[in-house]
């Protein structure tokens, strides 16, 4: 077995997986070692500056420095890293590179992030989210809402039709949602944002044709935690968890409240 890390660098988080690849029995299959998430809020300005702020590149260096000490002392070999919505559209992004190359390269010689489209974003988080899921259940739409982007696939075990568009809960917060709670001005303002959003991929991606809809990343974790309620983040709980629609918006309505 070769022992790999993985880090996706988003626009709020950055994820660590560290795991065994078996191939054995000829399909690829993955035991985990161990995973770790931190908020860095990397695209912190980036919507309104096209940049990334110092002081965002510095948290995410920080984690990214502490999830090197852990690839080292789990001794990988082999390593990737990719970014997402906020690397794409940061005019920056050489600085961010330069970095990842100098906390990274001492671990293993040669790694350095790569920035991905949202057509391999959305093919990433598809293959991850369908992975453990009954094919009888397909086909599948992934929705995949994260910081920056939100990805619509529609696939059973391939992609059939997907779109990346630019509606994020850190983009739309920092665009719309100025106070605590928001206004109602405010949450009228998202709404716009996020149905412009939307009805671009639904354009795109015939959602209709699909018998199971699957939500991943951490504004859906919370959403199902929620709606569960637990009082305490609980992996196994929301993992495959299954939310109705109607318990859904209700969940949203409290929050919006």
């Amino acid at each position: 077995m070769t022992r790999v890390g993985a880090i996706d660098c988003g626009t709020n988080s950055i994820r660590l997986l560290i795991a065994d690849v078996d191939e054995r029995t000829g399909r690829p299959r993955l035991r985990d070692v161990h995973r770790e998430m931190r908020i860095v809020r990397l695209g912190q300005g980036v919507d309104a500056t096209g940049r990334f702020a110092s002081e965002a590149l510095d948290r995410t260096q920080a984690a990214l420095s502490a999830y090197a000490r852990l690839l080292a002392d789990h001794g990988v070999a082999k390593i990737r890293m990719v970014a997402t919505s906020a690397t794409r559209d940061a005019a920056n992004r050489d600085e961010f590179f330069a970095m990842t190359a100098d906390v990274l390269g001492p671990v293993v010689a040669g790694t350095v992030a790569e920035v991905i489209t949202g057509t391999e974003e959305a093919e990433l988080s598809f293959r991850g989210a369908v992975d453990e899921l009954d094919p009888a259940a397909a086909p599948f739409v992934v929705v995949d809402l994260g910081g920056g982007s939100t990805e619509v696939v529609l696939g059973t075990d391939d992609v059939t039709a997907s779109f990346s568009a630019d509606i994020g809960c850190v983009r739309v917060t920092e665009r719309c949602l100025h106070s605590d709670p928001p206004t109602a001005a405010e949450i009228a303002a998202a709404r716009d944002v996020v149905r412009d959003g939307l009805t671009k991929a639904l354009d795109v991606v015939p959602v209709d044709r699909a018998r199971t809809w699957v939500g991943v990343a951490g504004t859906m974790t919370t959403l199902s935690a929620l709606a569960q309620r637990l009082t305490s983040y609980d992996p196994a709980a929301i993992h495959l968890s299954r939310v109705g629609f109607g318990d859904l918006l209700g969940v949203c309505d409290e929050v919006i409240a």
